[in-house]
């Protein structure tokens, strides 16, 4: 059994790698608000950035950004997980042990994040719910779409009922949090900086709050094994009528759910609808988009950029939060609380250019991204082929 011949090129869904890409993205354009200040997790930016510039940019955000490219990245991460489960079954390896390491390495990596870099970290959360799916390897594949259905459909409607109970309590801004974070994130001492980093994780992620974001990102990543096993994506000129149908009716539903609700006031309420109903119906909108792009010459050219990012995912991820760290917390530059809407898009827009310049080149050289190449590497428990003969 090989467990190192690299992956052949020819056989990469380019239009994949471009989604992840775009993901990367829009994750970015999310984060460096929520990097940048305390004011998304406690409330008080409408209130704080004033001016029709930065008012329009959040909108934008919302409607575009916001729970879109999370959803995307989760569903890429399931199609992802499927299709490495065929290709160890391919070559007729160990499957469970394998899949069983990559979780681990990534709960590694996650933890590492979490809590050394960046509170809003994913990669913790996506290994704990990755450990879930081997549950789910062997399963009809009917069976993963009625199980996401259920799960995602259950809670979000479990839990806007909760909000639309308490709504007259919703929009709080906690100021005692917010000087908090303020004042230790521009700290010097990496210990006071740390601290804080763990009381917003725990007041993120802690208690019921984790079982209901497993409840969001375990259908994502069934959703995704579902799409990967059914091969849509993989011929999808094949399979164009289905595509298109789902093209049309994710449209609808993104527009409706993301959009529609600032058409009668954006309640607080139904913003769990909008995120996670609204935010996967926007992500298989653009993963269809960006695949029948990668369909043409035109298409190939625009999405290109994005291949480059997409390749290396987990590496740009991680660099982005370093750079944020720096640029944002007192050990570096010290901008926490000083970035508008609007200069933070600029931030994303800079790094982003600099990220796809640097991929390509790197893609010249070498067959994975640096983190990429020690997670496959820990994973079959034998040094990956890095440089490119």
């Amino acid at each position: 059994m090989n467990t190192t011949s690299p992956i052949n090129e020819k056989k990469r869904l380019v239009w994949i790698d471009a989604a992840r890409g775009f993901a990367i993205f829009g994750i970015f354009i999310v984060n460096v608000g929520a990097f940048s200040s305390p004011y998304f997790m406690y409330g008080g930016e409408s209130e704080l950035w004033e001016g029709p510039i930065n008012h329009s940019i959040q909108v934008i955000i919302d409607m575009f950004f916001q729970a879109s490219f999370y959803t995307l990245f989760s569903i890429l991460f399931g199609f992802g997980f499927q299709i490495m489960k065929e290709r160890i079954e391919a070559r007729n390896d160990s499957l469970y042990p394998i899949l069983f390491r990559r979780m681990a390495v990534l709960l590694l990596f996650g933890s590492i994040h979490a809590f050394g870099i960046w509170h809003g970290d994913i990669l913790f959360s996506y290994s704990i719910v990755g450990f879930l799916l081997l549950f789910f390897l062997h399963v009809r594949t009917n069976t993963l779409l009625v199980t996401a259905t259920m799960l995602l459909g259950g809670s979000v409607a479990f839990i806007s009922l909760m909000y639309y109970t308490a709504r007259d309590y919703l929009g709080v801004v906690n100021t005692l949090k917010i000087s908090q974070a303020l004042e230790h994130y521009s700290s010097n001492d990496i210990t006071t900086i740390w601290s804080q980093n763990y009381n917003d994780w725990t007041y993120a992620n802690g208690g019921i709050g984790f079982v209901f974001l497993i409840l969001v990102l375990l259908p994502l990543f069934l959703i995704g094994m579902f799409v990967a096993k059914k091969r849509w994506l993989h011929e999808p000129m094949m399979y164009r009528k289905t595509l298109v149908k789902l093209w049309i009716a994710s449209l609808l539903v993104f527009v409706s759910l993301k959009l529609g609700p600032y058409f009668y006031g954006n309640p607080l309420w139904f913003s769990y609808v909008q995120d996670n109903i609204g935010g996967t119906a926007s992500a298989l909108f653009y993963i269809i988009t960006i695949t029948f792009l990668g369909q043409t010459d035109l298409g190939k050219k625009l999405t290109r950029p994005f291949t480059y990012v997409g390749r290396m995912a987990l590496s740009n991820y991680i660099f982005q939060s370093l750079l944020s760290f720096i640029l944002f917390y007192g050990v570096g530059f010290g901008l926490y609380g000083k970035i508008t809407p609007l200069m933070g898009v600029c931030i994303v827009v800079i790094v982003y250019v600099f990220q796809v310049f640097v991929s390509k080149r790197w893609f010249e050289k070498y067959r994975f991204g640096p983190l990429e190449w020690v997670w496959r590497s820990l994973t079959y428990k034998r040094r990956q082929p890095f440089i490119k003969k």
